[in-house]
């Protein structure tokens, strides 16, 4: 079971890296968006880029704060902390409804966690083995 526990540790740090990308990403897109709109000469035009702006810097938020939370889940899994397996248990369950690959991650996330040889592994106290 400690190679799945590895496996789920890595994959959060995949999930982080690839959250951190989009909190870069998408306010670039709407800048660059918001820049087109700006441009056409539609009076409304500022409007939306502002909203554009917005929305960008909103979404960039969030991403940026679910990269920072994934990535210190997969810290804390990979190095078996125990507060890393009830973080890692409920970021699972978050992403349950992200289907098709939020669910597959999730359902293999909360599979590993429940295990008894996780819960062994996550212990602050050693426990002889079975």
């Amino acid at each position: 079971m400690q190679t799945h526990v590895k496996v789920l540790g890595v994959l959060f740090l995949i999930c982080a890296a690839f959250l951190a990308f989009l909190a870069i990403a998408i306010p670039l897109g709407m800048g660059f968006l918001s820049a087109m709109a700006g441009q056409s000469g539609d009076p409304d035009a500022a409007t939306g880029a502002a909203f554009l702006g917005i929305f960008g810097t909103a979404a960039a938020g969030v991403l940026g704060l679910f990269a920072v939370l994934w990535g210190i889940c997969g810290y804390g899994v990979l190095q078996h902390k125990p507060w890393a397996r009830i973080f890692a248990i409920i970021l699972c369950a978050i992403s349950l409804p992200k289907i098709p690959l939020g669910t597959a991650f999730g359902i293999y996330g909360l599979w590993v966690m429940f295990n008894k040889q996780t819960e062994a592994l996550f212990s602050s106290t050693p426990q002889a083995p079975a």
